[in-house]
């Protein structure tokens, strides 16, 4: 868990002043861990803290907060709650984003000068060390949220909206969602941290934006566009690539893009098709399957790598 500044800036722009309520330290059994935030505004909020009435009463209390305060909740005791554990939570009122490097530590309690485990927990986050939150004397750290790994998704119909939808409130990765108009996507569509819509003309005359190191999923209205998506990020190089289609469809684009001059090792980086299959075709299966994937790629660091979409 780290500092996401990201997500807090696309509040800010969006709802103006917003708290922020991290669990600063957990104790027991408790419905999730230290390092977990979410932000609050006037009417709304995102992420979750968990527990149902903790988080519940922490929601309350931001509000209408005027600065940053320090709250230990016993579940049992104080919410009638079965974890058994205990919680602090600090809550913190922005209405600008504050100056970051690689970790954020400042006083949220007290007058207590700054501790020696903040100062070698930002004296290791320089280094590149990955400190984890550290909560003492009234101060806090956290790490800085890194850059995010960048994910294309190619087409904005029923599997495409399936997949946005579901890999987006995770917030693990920038996505770029590209289609031919702007009345592809869907026009209700509530403005999401991370994600940017791109119309292209021609779909993949943007192949050549995408950075190298990105993963795409290719799920376009057109075989004619799946198939010149796959030559030109074959050409251009990819993080790691997936098409949606058939192990029929899939046997001709291999057949067609070796007859352009692409190796088979280059070729079987394409994985066809993507998600778990056993889980069926319906575009939320198929969704469900993919962000599966997406996310233990990130868990297990193959993110990147030939690895499955």
């Amino acid at each position: 868990m780290s500092f996401d500044a990201h997500a807090l800036r696309h509040a800010l722009e969006q709802h103006g002043r917003v708290a922020r309520i991290v669990i600063a330290a957990d104790h027991g059994s408790c419905p999730r861990e230290t390092g977990t935030a979410m932000l609050v505004w006037s009417g709304g909020q995102s992420g979750t803290i968990g527990g149902g009435a903790l988080e519940l009463e922490a929601v309350r209390r931001a509000r209408v907060a005027q600065s940053a305060s320090v709250t230990r909740v016993p579940l049992g005791p104080a919410l009638g709650q079965c974890c058994g554990g205990a919680v602090t939570l600090v809550t913190e009122v922005f209405d600008t984003v504050p100056q970051l490097e690689t970790g954020f530590a400042r006083r949220v309690q007290g007058d207590s000068p700054q501790p020696l485990a903040i100062t070698r927990a930002m004296a290791n986050a320089r280094n590149g060390s990955g400190e984890q939150l550290i909560f003492e004397s009234g101060w806090i750290f956290e790490p800085v949220e890194p850059a995010r790994v960048p994910l294309w998704v190619w087409g904005a119909g029923h599997v495409g909206r399936a997949i946005v939808n579901t890999v987006a409130p995770t917030q693990a990765f920038d996505i770029t969602w590209i289609d031919s108009a702007s009345d592809r996507f869907p026009m209700d569509r509530p403005a999401i941290p991370h994600v940017t819509e791109l119309v292209a003309t021609s779909i993949p005359d943007a192949a050549h934006l995408a950075p190298k190191n990105a993963r795409h999923l290719i799920l376009t209205y057109s075989h004619v566009y799946d198939f010149e998506l796959c030559h030109r990020l074959l050409s251009h190089g990819f993080g790691a690539a997936g098409l949606i289609g058939s192990a029929t469809k899939w046997a001709r684009f291999r057949s067609r893009l070796q007859d352009l001059g692409h190796s088979s090792a280059q070729i079987s980086r394409i994985r066809c098709p993507i998600g778990q299959p056993s889980l069926g075709k319906h575009p939320q299966a198929i969704a469900v399957g993919v962000t599966t994937e997406l996310l233990v790629s990130l868990q297990t660091k193959t993110l990147g790598k030939d690895v499955a979409v």
